[in-house]
């Protein structure tokens, strides 16, 4: 290849030429290398796609008022200012909350649950049958009726006989009691110690009692020790419930949940990278204030101690109205999206910041329906209150139904018209 051939790759950033000369291989004595020409400008062209997609990414002007930059949050005279690198340390510090998750709930969680009296129950299995699992797992897992009459004809099975394995089937896929209790411990221990640590980091700070003063001398806000540890450690916990989120109790507002999360984990590593940090630790001490009576609520439901969860509940629907549909809305969020347009003209930081506050407060709106629902239950007659948001397992009483229409035995002894027997297996009152 002739010399100026080679310059002219050099200037496309191809430090090897395509071809090889193979001596004594005839008329294939010119031969195409793996790393070709192609390749390596597709590799150049896509590194300096990246480079600028990084570089307009991370512009000024998009993250800061005009007239302000990252130079602005260099440290100096002895002040230390939040760096984007600093939210690499979250990654090991979720692995780290997975596996004291898993240390707590198995030396901690289960323990108390024991004492509660909350067990590991043994469920009925469905027997195993081709058919039906692959219309369980495929078609539906809740069959009409019409289906039923249908697999019980292919699989030669009676219609009670397909009923009974869909609902043993189902049931194997809704998580125990323990498992719900020990998820709900380890996240009300999280959520009661980063209330009170915030709590603690921000009693003295004045933005506490005057949030206008979040703003006072912004971008330029020295990171204190106490701001750093409560964001890496809300930031880490809501990484690992991402990670842990396929093995974690699904409920019927998943999807929800996983929005809240992306949400949070946005909000918060936006707010550090451009140090809304202020505001940042407002929010989410508002957030922790309600979160931890939930999860406090949710155990003593499972321990089946129905007047103090009825109790914790209606103290956590109090807070959460308080903190999510007054205080977020109308003092903070007021704080971020009117106030800072008289010190500064809006910028797109400032439009993806109260966006992302947007969308949170849609979710609290949606979680405070599901909160009135489940108040509704507190009327005269109703002394249970579950999760609105959790399934709950199937029993086969309708077997037992059924067994009495035919007359046959069944677990509560013999029937007398229509009703069970009254057991007298039980001592006199003298």
């Amino acid at each position: 290849m002739s010399a100026s051939a080679q310059q002219s790759l050099r200037t496309l950033g191809v430090s090897r030429p395509p071809l090889e000369f193979l001596p004594n291989a005839g008329e294939q004595a010119w031969h195409l290398r793996p790393d070709s020409v192609t390749s390596q400008v597709s590799v150049a062209h896509l590194f300096g796609m990246v480079t600028w997609l990084s570089d307009w990414f991370w512009q000024e002007r998009l993250w800061f008022p005009e007239g302000l930059g990252w130079a602005d949050l260099e440290d100096r005279d002895g002040q230390v200012y939040a760096k984007t690198a600093d939210l690499w340390v979250t990654i090991p510090l979720a692995l780290c909350f997975l596996l004291v998750r898993q240390v707590f709930e198995r030396t901690v969680a289960t323990p108390v649950a024991a004492l509660l009296g909350i067990r590991e129950t043994a469920r009925l299995r469905a027997e195993p049958n081709h058919s039906l699992e692959t219309y369980f797992c495929n078609t539906s897992k809740h069959p009409t009726q019409s289906s039923i009459e249908s697999l019980s004809k292919q699989t030669g099975s009676s219609v009670r006989q397909v009923q009974r394995w869909f609902r043993r089937r189902r049931n194997q896929d809704r998580p125990s009691l323990l498992k719900k209790f020990r998820e709900a411990s380890w996240r009300f221990t999280f959520y009661l110690l980063a209330f009170f640590a915030g709590l603690a980091a921000l009693i003295d700070k004045p933005w506490l009692y005057d949030l206008k003063e979040m703003w006072n001398g912004f971008p330029m806000l020295a990171l204190l020790p106490s701001q750093y540890w409560y964001y890496m450690l809300e930031l880490g916990f809501y990484i690992s419930l991402l990670f842990s989120v396929a093995t974690d109790v699904k409920r019927k507002d998943f999807k929800e949940q996983i929005v809240h999360h992306l949400a949070t984990i946005t909000l918060i590593s936006f707010s550090w990278c451009v140090n809304y940090i202020r505001a940042g630790t407002l929010i989410m001490l508002v957030h922790d204030a309600s979160d931890y009576l939930l999860e406090s609520a949710k155990m003593f439901n499972y321990a089946g101690w129905r007047k103090t969860c009825n109790y914790i509940f209606i103290l956590f629907a109090a807070v959460f109205i308080i903190t999510r549909l007054v205080i977020f809305p109308f003092w903070i969020m007021h704080c971020t999206w009117v106030y800072p347009v008289t010190i500064y003209p809006p910028f797109f930081g400032y439009y993806f910041f109260n966006g992302l506050l947007f969308v949170l407060q849609c979710l609290h709106i949606f979680w405070a329906m599901l909160i009135l629902r489940m108040a509704v239950k507190f009327l005269p007659g109703n002394k249970i209150v579950e999760d609105e948001r959790s399934d709950r397992d199937e029993t086969d009483e309708s077997e037992e139904e059924e067994d009495q229409k035919e007359g046959k035995p069944t677990k509560n002894g013999p029937v007398r018209n229509g009703h069970p027997a009254l057991n007298n297996n039980h001592r006199k009152t003298e």
